[in-house]
């Protein structure tokens, strides 16, 4: 029980963590700035610019149908995550951070940072099974219900559209562009912090020197290799295929010596987004969108 409440407090403070970040990104970078980014809370500044309407509280009204809508299709957990998750946002952003002066400065500075905070804290939202509620509920209702139609797609045509929104709202194209820059900047960092743990190298050496590179590659950087027996269709000569998968880090240090070893080495470098097994990412570590 004990344990229990632990971990509760634990995923809360985790919550409260990814809400203050998603807030300072709307609240204190995006609020005031003349731009919408994508998503309901996009959508909750425009109604804010245009009616000076709380930008928490009607991003929890508008997700109550979303919340109604999808509660079949999420699941009843990640539902209540989500809206815990809406919740302190709400909070946060019409109590806490109405009370903090908002960035005021350059229009592509609060852009930029407005998308790493709205990044940073909805990746803290996804890592703990949660998400902060409007399109998320959406496209992920649609996956379920539409499995055929393009999730990618879907999010890209409502961020868009509300994007587009701003134009007429805030009256200048500016706008329009100000929100594409903020939302691409949220998703590379989403993307950044979500895979960024376990992205890494995959390394093919094809040589004649498989078991020297190999002993190399341990010594090197301790990591285990496999090899593999390959014939070129060319030459028809009888060759290895070293197969390791390492860290960015390492990979300079595994091709150099690779080299050195066997000048006429055959080497292939590819940047790999998710590796699991023993030496990186444990396969339970991995996060639990759905």
């Amino acid at each position: 029980m004990q344990q229990k409440h632990l971990n509760f407090f634990a995923d809360f403070l985790l919550d409260l963590g990814g809400a203050v970040l998603y807030s300072i990104g709307i609240g204190l970078f995006a609020q005031n700035a003349g731009f919408a980014p994508g998503g309901i809370s996009g959508l909750a500044l425009l109604f804010y610019h245009l009616w000076k309407l709380p930008v928490g509280l009607v991003t929890f009204l508008m997700n109550i149908p979303l919340v109604i809508l999808s509660y079949r299709y999420v699941g009843r957990r990640f539902l209540l995550r989500s809206l815990r998750s809406v919740i302190l946002c709400t909070i946060l952003l019409d109590v806490v951070f109405v009370h903090i002066p908002a960035y005021s400065g350059n229009q592509l500075l609060a852009a930029l940072f407005s998308g790493v905070f709205v990044g940073a804290g909805m990746a803290i939202f996804y890592m703990r099974g949660s998400s902060s509620g409007g399109a998320d509920l959406l496209t992920m209702t649609i996956k379920v219900t539409k499995p055929y139609l393009s999730i990618g797609f879907v999010t890209m045509a409502i961020d868009f559209v509300i994007i587009c929104l701003g134009w007429p709202v805030f009256g200048s194209i500016d706008a329009v562009l100000y929100g594409v820059a903020s939302t691409a900047a949220t998703s590379i960092v989403l993307d950044r912090i979500l895979n960024g743990a376990s992205m890494g190298k995959l390394i093919f050496i094809i040589t004649e020197k498989g078991d020297e590179i190999a002993q190399e590659i341990d010594a090197q950087s301790q990591r285990g290799a496999t090899r593999l027996q390959a014939r070129g269709c060319y030459t028809g000569t009888e060759k290895e295929v070293i197969l390791c998968a390492c860290a960015n880090a390492e990979a300079h240090k595994i091709r150099t010596a690779s080299f050195r070893l066997d000048p006429n080495a055959f080497i292939i470098v590819s940047q790999t987004n998710e590796i699991f097994g023993a030496g990186f990412i444990s396969p339970d570590q991995t996060t639990a969108f759905l």
